[in-house]
């Protein structure tokens, strides 16, 4: 059977010209009774018809079809886009024409899902932002209105308050500090400075100086057994210690007492070094897996709040690790621990 689904213009308007003049043929044909005239009369009708059919359709239909195509790639059209419109478009068939708009369709709607999406991370970013720098603002308002108000007498209270004050001045001063940071991070004004180290000193470094608040809760630290052969990295070593500091410390503060912190260090293919830092601490439930690299995110807002931090370390390390073409992951599971890790690039000669 003859299929009709996907003419072309031409193709369709041959199909439709036929239809029209085989009856007008055959009708001269009963009527003169002679084949030739009913043959002249099918030829000359096709031919008009087809032309005919074939101008109605390209400058009528197919018109409002390149003006679609216009609109949905919202371009202005270039020589040779304008040689594309005018002898290739033509070309293509109803149903292709459909399936192209159908297409441009379903990218607008993934793009607009994207930007919804954005939208809720911006909000919910402002109001977590807003939120992060109420609480000491409101609490420095207290601490002076209340020192106004003529506590400012009583040395012992005058002391008290100014140092709550200042601590929640210096809250919001490593708040400002931190997303100054991602903001350079994100632009790139901040510039990687990488040269070749053993990833092992850094972190015996960082122990080092953290080893003080891990002694508080009796955590020990170490690197694991099998992995103590110094392998060298390409980094830039400085922002790999803050990354490496804020994991430690992270492991610190959500440890358990007497828990332990492990370090391991894998050399994967040769191109890169695999880094991860593991702990017996309280973990985290798994529907907060995807969104801790999130800024200001936090499992527990109560208790991340009460141990400190600005809720922007991850995010930071995270745009750290990045910036170095290298990628995050964690695996977490509750009151089991946590173990969030790292690549980097391998030694280069």
């Amino acid at each position: 059977m003859f299929a009709t689904k996907n003419l072309s213009p031409q193709k369709l308007s041959a199909f439709t010209a036929a239809v029209v003049s085989l009856p007008e043929g055959l009708a001269f044909y009963f009527i003169k009774e002679k084949w030739w005239v009913g043959l002249l009369a099918t030829a000359l009708t096709f031919i008009g018809a087809y032309f005919l059919i074939r101008f109605v359709l390209e400058w009528f239909i197919y018109r409002k079809i390149k003006l679609i195509y216009k609109f949905i790639y919202q371009t202005k059209a270039t020589k040779r886009e304008e040689m594309y419109y005018k002898y290739i478009l033509p070309q293509k068939s109803i149903d292709e024409v459909r399936e192209d708009v159908e297409n441009w369709a379903k990218q607008q709607k993934a793009e607009l899902e994207v930007l919804q999406q954005n939208e809720a991370y911006r909000r919910e970013f402002l109001q977590n932002l807003a939120h992060e720098f109420k609480t000491p603002i409101f609490a420095i308002q207290g601490y002076v209105d209340t020192l106004l108000g003529g506590a400012m007498h009583n040395p012992e209270t005058q002391q008290r308050f100014l140092q709550n004050t200042a601590k929640n001045v210096d809250r919001m001063v490593t708040l400002v500090s931190d997303l100054d940071e991602i903001s350079k991070l994100e632009s790139g004004e901040q510039p990687l400075y990488k040269e070749n180290f053993i990833i092992q000193d850094l972190i015996r470094e960082v122990f080092e100086t953290l080893s003080i608040h891990a002694s508080q809760k009796r955590i020990h630290y170490s690197i694991k057994k099998g992995c103590e052969s110094p392998i060298t990295v390409f980094a830039d070593k400085e922002k790999i210690r803050q990354v490496v500091n804020n994991l430690v410390e992270n492991a610190i503060k959500y440890g358990k007492a007497e828990g332990q912190i492990t370090a391991s260090i894998y050399n994967t293919d040769g191109k890169r070094v695999l880094i991860e830092f593991s702990d017996d601490g309280i973990g985290i439930a798994e529907e907060h897996l995807p969104r801790i690299f999130e800024r200001f995110y936090r499992t527990d807002r109560g208790r991340s709040r009460d141990v400190g931090g600005t809720g922007l370390g991850l995010a930071i390390c995270k745009h750290i690790i990045e910036a170095h073409k290298q990628s995050m992951h964690v695996r977490s599971k509750l009151d089991i621990g946590t173990t969030i890790g790292f690549t980097l690039a391998g030694k280069k000669d």
